[in-house]
């Protein structure tokens, strides 16, 4: 049996149980997209905002990122495992004050769902909970809320490039619209995106794609993310930007 057949055999089993393999290299995921997009721009730091408990900032270590990571974290008692959890990982690891990113500053209620990540400012509509019942909300909480390129500009060196991933569950664009201050350091960024509305007076994904257009940033890729597990359709992805004259001179 030649190798191309043994390939296809495999292939062919492995689909058998539901699985489907491919070279690593080749695959459209997560890991792959940013490895190739931290390469492309060179960016040297990473601000993880809507950070949890610091699951980003694993892959990112994961992937041989050597540059400074810094994450903001609203939740205080989740705040608190992400900054344990960073001190034991990576000196070039820091965390932010524990507040909320928006585009003023001030105080917000957050509402804390039972397994945190779900956790928004925004309310949560019953299509998210339907989908995730485990993401459904179990209490609220008053935080600080501070605008990204204030809070952020402190721990950034003039020369900087930076990667930007945000992930606060339908306030992203609040976010982006506190964070134009940097866009002169940002290389590129990776934003929630969602394709049906899960939280009330969320953006959807074309505002956020039109936003960050009109802001000098283009669409670099998708990463399909958050499914309804009963009919498999796909509520949310990953979306990943590049500068415009960046991805101009590299394509």
């Amino acid at each position: 049996m030649s190798t191309l057949e043994i390939r296809s055999f495999i292939q062919r089993l492995f689909r058998r149980l539901g699985w489907e393999v491919q070279r690593v290299e080749n695959t459209n995921s997560e890991q792959q997209l940013l490895k190739k997009l931290l390469r492309l721009t060179a960016a040297d730091v990473v601000l993880d905002v809507g950070a949890n408990v610091g699951q980003f900032g694993d892959l990112l270590l994961a992937l041989g990122f050597d540059g400074t990571l810094i994450s903001f974290e609203a939740i205080p008692d989740v705040h608190e495992r992400l900054v344990r959890h960073a001190n034991g990982r990576s000196r070039s690891w820091l965390v932010a004050p524990c507040a909320a990113l928006g585009s003023r500053r001030g105080e917000i209620e957050i509402n804390i769902s039972a397994n945190s990540v779900s956790s928004s400012v925004l309310s949560m509509r019953q299509t998210h909970v339907e989908s995730a019942p485990q993401s459904q909300y179990i209490g609220k909480e008053t935080v600080n809320i501070e605008r990204l390129d204030e809070l952020a500009v402190q721990y950034i060196r003039p020369a900087a490039k930076l990667f930007i991933k945000v992930d606060t569950q339908g306030y992203e664009l609040e976010v982006l619209k506190g964070a134009t201050g940097l866009w002169p350091r940002t290389v590129a960024l990776q934003l929630e995106l969602s394709l049906v509305p899960l939280y009330d007076q969320a953006p959807t994904f074309l505002d956020v794609i039109t936003f960050m257009a009109a802001n000098g940033f283009e669409l670099f890729g998708f990463v399909p993310g958050f499914r309804d597990q009963q009919s498999g359709r796909m509520l949310q992805m990953d979306g990943f930007f590049v500068r415009a004259d960046l991805g101009s001179r590299k394509s």
